[in-house]
């Protein structure tokens, strides 16, 4: 039986309607929302439960008619810019216009649901984008709505709850020796300090590698400071370059690090800084040579060897797989790699490590026939 004040309603269509408080503007003018159902006791049920989700927010929630473009960009403009690294504010940009905007961001803020945003993961995932990627732009959309929930834009986030492709572990690509030992013969014929030389006896990434400076290496201490990386980002400040090349801090606080450095690889750079110029260990035309340039001449040596499917990244993890194979512990290789925690140096590298816990099984099952 309807009850007076309970805001529900017989519709003409013999529908029955529930009315409730949805959220207040900021002249506090009411908006209401509705509920439908074929039976009284449905509407009164929902309403009920709705009623009681709003009530708890008091109607607090202050109207938005922007889009979720518009609110994302917003945040990006007035916080993530001064918060986070300039590299890490492009690759935010990057991956918004690339995968957000163009499928949910005309959406309304205020209308965006959990079926939306379920169903545009799902999209990514169909278009085989890696498990990474999908995790790092829902990521950044969570986080912006994060924003908009504290703001009273929204009730509640509609990313939670929200299921995501399994993470999958891309398979890490390292060289044989044999050819490690074919493209290092190519890179000791350079007149100048090679990079992959650098990549190869120190496991520095190539951005790292791009700005490593002649002061940052104590020879005599047998170090190598690794201080800065080189980055090509969108430039925003002006429409005749579409990116810039700038220096900036490494990757995270335990990139910033200190490599030992052998004897084999000082007396290498020791040599080649006899004919260098430049501030910078690794140099073109007078200055730093840029990552993109490193590629490029790493991808003629590979072409002309007939490796085309190495990328210059694999030295490092060539670097890594013989340290394992050397019996170096992981600890030390988690610092000199520059990893945040032993446990992503021990998930990168398990298949190599697994031929070392096989040889160490092998020691023990060698006790135990030595026991008959």
């Amino acid at each position: 039986m309807v009850k007076k004040g309970e805001n529900i309603y017989k519709r003409k269509d013999g529908r029955w309607e529930g009315r409730y408080i949805k959220e207040r503007t900021p002249k506090n003018k009411i908006v209401y929302g509705y509920i439908y159902g074929k039976h009284y006791s449905e509407v009164k049920e929902k309403l009920t439960v709705v009623k009681a989700k709003y009530l708890v927010s008091d109607y607090s929630i202050t109207s938005y008619h922007g889009t979720i473009e518009n609110f994302i960009g917003n945040w990006m403009l007035s916080t993530m810019k001064y918060t986070v690294k300039p590299t890490t504010y492009s690759n935010y940009v990057r991956l918004i216009k690339r995968h957000i905007i163009p499928t949910i961001g005309s959406i309304r803020l205020q209308k965006i649901t959990q079926e939306n945003i379920q169903a545009w993961v799902y999209q990514l995932a169909q278009q085989k984008f890696a498990s990474g990627t999908i995790r790092n732009v829902f990521n950044i959309l969570k986080n912006a709505l994060n924003v908009a929930v504290k703001q009273n834009y929204l009730n509640e986030n509609p990313c939670n709850n929200i299921v995501l492709p399994k993470t999958t572990t891309k398979k890490i690509t390292s060289l044989s020796l044999t050819d490690q030992r074919k493209i290092e013969l190519v890179a000791l014929q350079e007149k100048e300090c090679s990079p992959i030389i650098l990549a190869l006896y120190s496991g520095m990434r190539i951005g790292e590698i791009s700005g490593l400076k002649w002061e940052d290496i104590d020879f005599e201490k047998k170090t190598i400071h690794v201080k800065r990386t080189i980055t090509r980002i969108t430039n925003e400040h002006t429409t005749v370059k579409k990116t810039e090349v700038i220096a900036g801090t490494p990757k995270s606080n335990n990139s910033e690090r200190i490599i030992p450095l052998a004897n084999n690889l000082s007396n290498y750079l020791l040599e080649k800084k006899k004919y260098s110029s430049t501030d910078y260990v690794i140099s073109c035309n007078g200055g730093l040579t840029e990552p993109r340039t490193i590629n490029y001449r790493f991808k003629k040596i590979t072409n002309k060897l007939g490796f085309p499917e190495i990328r210059f990244h694999s030295l490092r993890h060539t670097f890594a797989t013989r340290c394992i194979e050397q019996g170096v512990d992981i600890a030390s290789l988690s610092q000199i790699l520059g990893h945040h925690s032993t446990k992503l140096t021990l998930d990168t590298y398990a298949d190599s490590l697994l031929e070392n816990r096989q040889a160490a099984i092998a020691t023990i099952d060698n006790l135990f026939l030595n026991a008959q």
